[in-house]
């Protein structure tokens, strides 16, 4: 009986991230993409950056053992089909090649380094994707582990895109390096990604789009625990969301004794630097709540690899239908 899933039909997305590494795999038939599966694993790569710059070799191993086991997944999918993609850690990390050259083998294709605006322009091309269409403008915000994404856009046009180097797991180690949960750090926290996203905020305040989504990572992590607020609504981040969040890790003192329904444990060490950063966001541009979208960069690398094979189809067919006569 012939698979469901022929080669030819399906396509993957790999995003090695700063915490976690994300294999996403869809059946394109040319008029659609229908995603069926998806993996994810934490290699945590960001933490693993010495001060040199170089990501340690335990940390490697971690991220080629996640790729062994993806390559089993993938199968006899024709790696053209795949499209594997790296963000901010592979970006700095001093020694990026050693951990590339092993993953590319491992994997059979090609891991691009992504910079930090294509990012931006994937994530958003994810998330609008996965949304209802609609004239409206939307924000789009993806902490991650080692850096910030913010996008604008309509429909699916992106109309401004930044990078900006923090995230979860920079501002733990740098603001939290002792796991300490005082006021005074949190606003240390908040305060220093204002003064980063100071020159940009303009361009995405609140004014300059109709909604706010966020995407993956940290939004994800923070929308789980909010769940479980006395005054949660699923799906949803908000302002007083965001300040029952900072009471609970106050009234803790420390992330060894952050226990709160919904946050995952490997995720614990990096909630001050996340919620922190979530927090600076709302206030700086004037978000007044949230909205948490499945859509993020896996979707937006899939759907790009989706038009590329087809556009390429397509041509193959134009070049036989008009190919020269003896």
């Amino acid at each position: 009986m012939p698979s469901s899933n022929p080669p030819e039909s399906r396509l993957a997305a790999i995003d090695i991230g700063s915490n976690s590494c994300l294999l996403a795999m869809a059946r394109s038939d040319g008029a659609k993409v229908q995603l069926f599966s998806h993996r994810k694993e934490a290699i945590r790569l960001g933490s693993a950056l010495d001060a040199q710059g170089a990501l340690s070799l335990e940390a490697m191993q971690r991220g080629w053992a996640c790729l062994e086991r993806y390559a089993q997944v993938l199968g006899d999918l024709p790696r053209h089909r795949v499209r594997a993609v790296a963000t901010q850690t592979l970006r700095e990390a001093s020694n990026r090649q050693v951990f590339l050259d092993e993953g590319q083998r491992i994997l059979g294709c090609s891991i691009e380094v992504i910079d930090g605006e294509e990012e931006a322009r994937l994530i958003y091309r994810g998330v609008a994707q996965l949304l209802p269409p609609g004239p409206q403008r939307r924000l789009v915000v993806d902490i991650g582990g080692r850096s910030t994404e913010l996008c604008l856009g309509q429909q699916r046009q992106v109309l401004q895109a930044r990078s900006f180097a923090f995230g979860s797991v920079t501002w733990a180690l740098r603001h939290f390096p002792d796991g300490e949960l005082s006021a005074q750090a949190l606003s240390q926290a908040e305060a220093a990604v204002a003064d980063i996203i100071a020159p940009e905020a303009a361009r995405f305040a609140a004014g300059q789009w109709s909604h706010a989504y966020g995407s993956s990572g940290t939004a994800g992590a923070i929308v789980k625990v909010l769940a479980h607020a006395p005054d949660g609504t699923a799906g949803w981040i908000t302002r007083q969301g965001l300040d029952w969040l900072q009471a609970q890790l106050l009234r803790a003192g420390h992330v060894s004794r952050v226990n709160m329904d919904g946050l995952k444990e490997e995720l614990r060490p990096m909630i001050g630097g996340g919620m922190s950063v979530m927090r600076a966001i709302f206030s700086s541009l004037g978000i007044e709540r949230m909205r948490v979208t499945h859509g993020a960069l896996r979707h937006g690398v899939l759907y790009e690899l989706a038009d590329r094979l087809d556009a390429e189809a397509s041509g193959k067919h134009r070049r036989r239908q008009v190919a020269p006569g003896p």
